[in-house]
This record gives C-alpha cells, sequence and structure tokens, in this order.
C-alpha cells in the first residue's frame, strides 16, 4: 500500500452568507476543487463556521454569548454537510472546527474528523487562548484522539495547542505521523506564532506539520473580525525534505487551496536513519533536565564600574 498522500490545506475566506444554500454551495464547491486536483486529506481551518452566524442576523453575530447559543440549532446541519462532502468526494476531511454545547453544559472548540465512511470522530481544543477562557467563556477539551486511517495515522492541534510542545508529542508517542493544525488569529503576531510552532513541532518530532487559516476581515463579526494566515505543510528538516521544513505555503490573506504530496515512508525513515534522530532522542531529555543546576551570580565592583564611568569629573 501506497504511503503517498496529497494535502490540501485550506486559506479560507470569511464571507457574509445570504443563505443555507449559499453556505453550503461554497462548500461543495471548496471540497469539489480540492478533489478534483487529486487531494486525500483537506484540512478546514479553525472557527471556520463563525461565519454561519450572519445568517442568524445582527443580534446574534454582533453578540458573542448569543451567537454561541444560536449556533447550536445550525450544528447537525453543519456536520451532516461535511459528512456528506467526505463520502461523496471519498476523502478524508477536517471541519472547521465550530464551537459545540457539551453535555456538561460547557461549550468547546471542537473540530469534526469525516472520512470516506462518514464520521470518523472529533477533537476539542485543549489549550484555551485568554479571548476564548475569558470573553468568550470556551472550556478546554477532556481527551486526546488519535485517528489511524489508510492514509496514516493523524493528530490534531487546534491552533493555540500547536504551541505547546507536550500537547504535539502525546499524539506522536501514540503514532502520529501528521498533525493537524487549523488556525484563527487576527494579527500578524498571532499567525506567526502558529506557524513558528507549527515548524517547530514538524522539527521535534519529525513528522508533516499542516496548518489551515482562516482569512480575510469580516467587520461584522464580533468573533472573527479579522483573519490573517497562510495554509502550509511543514516538514522535518533532514535528508530527503527540504532544508528549510517548508514543503508549501502559501500566499498571506490569499484564498486558496495550498497543496503539498507527503510520503510517510519518509517519515519512518527519517526516524530512524535521519542526520539527527530527534524523534528518539526526545526520550533522553529526562536524564538531561536531572542533571544539577548551578547558579552564577556575577556582581560589578565599585572598581569596574568606575572604569566604565563617561560621566564628567
Amino acid at each position: 500500500m501506497s504511503r503517498r498522500v496529497k494535502i490540501a490545506a485550506c486559506q479560507y475566506p470569511i464571507d457574509f452568507l445570504d443563505s443555507w444554500e449559499a453556505y453550503e454551495e461554497k462548500i461543495r464547491s471548496w471540497v469539489e476543487d480540492a478533489v478534483s486536483n487529486g487531494a486525500r486529506l483537506l484540512v478546514f481551518p479553525e472557527y471556520a463556521p463563525m461565519e454561519l452566524t450572519s445568517l442568524l442576523g445582527k443580534p446574534v453575530y454582533s453578540n458573542l454569548a448569543r451567537q454561541l447559543e444560536a449556533l447550536q440549532d445550525l450544528l447537525p446541519q453543519y456536520r451532516a454537510l461535511f459528512e456528506a462532502q467526505a463520502r461523496s468526494g471519498g476523502v478524508y476531511l477536517l471541519a472547521g472546527s465550530f464551537p459545540v454545547l457539551d453535555d456538561d453544559g460547557l461549550y468547546r472548540n471542537r473540530a469534526y474528523f469525516f472520512g470516506p465512511e462518514g464520521l470518523i470522530g472529533q477533537q476539542d481544543k485543549l489549550q484555551m487562548t485568554r479571548f476564548e477562557r475569558e470573553s468568550w467563556m470556551i472550556s478546554a477539551g477532556r481527551e486526546f484522539r488519535l485517528f489511524e486511517t489508510e492514509i496514516g495515522r493523524i493528530g490534531i492541534n487546534i491552533c493555540y495547542d500547536i504551541e505547546f510542545p507536550l500537547i504535539a508529542r502525546r499524539f506522536v508517542e501514540a503514532g502520529a505521523e501528521i498533525l493537524l493544525a487549523p488556525s484563527c488569529t487576527d494579527c500578524l503576531a498571532g499567525y506567526y506564532r502558529v506557524r513558528t510552532a507549527c515548524r517547530a513541532r514538524a522539527l521535534e518530532n519529525q513528522c508533516y506539520v499542516v496548518q489551515s487559516p482562516t482569512v480575510g476581515k469580516a467587520e461584522w463579526s464580533e468573533a472573527v473580525d479579522i483573519n490573517i494566515g497562510a495554509a502550509a505543510i511543514y516538514t522535518p528538516i533532514d535528508n530527503g525534505f527540504s532544508s528549510d521544513g517548508v514543503l508549501q505555503v502559501g500566499t498571506l490573506d490569499q484564498a486558496q487551496w495550498v497543496y503539498g504530496d507527503i510520503d510517510l515512508e519518509k517519515i519512518e525513515w527519517v526516524r530512524k536513519e535521519g542526520q539527527v534522530l530527534i524523534h528518539r532522542d526526545w526520550a533522553k531529555q529526562g536524564g538531561i533536565l536531572n542533571l544539577p543546576l548551578e547558579r552564577h551570580k556575577v556582581s560589578v565592583s565599585a572598581s569596574q564600574d568606575s572604569e566604565h564611568d563617561t560621566g564628567a569629573p
């Protein structure tokens, strides 16, 4: 069985929608485009479905609390739409993460993962940003889920999650070869934090990392008014890969698919025969970090101070 896979990472534009039918057509068009280009794994970004609040009227889309409650009525249709697209296209598809009212009465940022046979499972965001926790009242997820598919073993690190090495490492130690990082950032600094983290996780774990962001301005939205980013596929930095660890990266803030062909046999090889064996040597950090640490405090003497004094006599 071939271990080569074409990935499509979406730079997804947040639009003001006229109707649910317009949204269905938008999603169908994006998926059909990726499928026609041979993609087997499609990745949509964090909070992409927040554009659905435009269907619910200004009192909803301009109010953070009300939009969470109102969106729940659209969740069944949302899931059914993406499941149908995965089935009809015969692809694996990570839908844009959705703020879901969970069974304990708390909202969680949830990404649904679909395959050719329908819904495979879900992954909740595990580490909340200040905005999510303090302003939006979104709660952290409660478990890790690794997806073992015919195209590879996949872990999902939603946006801020990818900035924490031990979250990504938990998936990798469970067998992940591909980490998906759907994101939503409203400034260049936020985008570069996620981008830098994606590249670091690919380096540390000798795996592929896929970033998919929202793009464009939606000034009508209280939640996703500004969206900045570029989709990309990152790799280990070693023999057989790009010397900068970038397989593909999109044009900043431009709505588009970013495609890349990956080979998971290369991941198996580099983890055993690479110039460096970071994946294997990660465990050695435990012993290194247990070595004693000595503190050396350096003080500047009065005579040294006078030697560097540039004031007038």
